[in-house]
């Protein structure tokens, strides 16, 4: 391998050693009884909330919250869809189908 390569690596390593890495978390939150399986998720800016189906049917994830509003759109059982938080705030979550399912995310920085 040439200098040129080691250089890189060398300044890499440096790198990564001087800027603290955040780490972000993953969260799993399933549907199941045409309900959430937690009813409240408290996580950070930059995590990431998935949603699983485990009904026979179909659900949705949505939010007009202002802190971030989304829609994940339905989808079947045994399908996902993730979420990744962007702002602090607490975030009410429902599903568009049953409109009792319901669950808040809480986001810290």
């Amino acid at each position: 391998m040439n200098q040129s390569f080691f250089r890189t690596l060398a300044a890499g390593i440096t790198l990564s050693l001087l800027v603290p890495a955040y780490a972000s978390s993953t969260f799993a939150v399933g549907q199941l009884k045409k309900a959430f399986t937690v009813p409240v998720v408290k996580a950070k800016v930059g995590d990431v909330i998935t949603f699983k189906n485990e009904d026979e049917f179909a659900h949705n994830v949505f939010s007009l919250s202002e802190v971030q509003s989304f829609d994940l759109g339905s989808y079947k059982k045994g399908e996902s869809r993730a979420l990744t938080l962007t702002s602090p705030g607490t975030i009410e979550v429902e599903c568009a189908i049953h409109p009792e399912m319901r669950m808040k995310i809480e986001v810290s920085k």
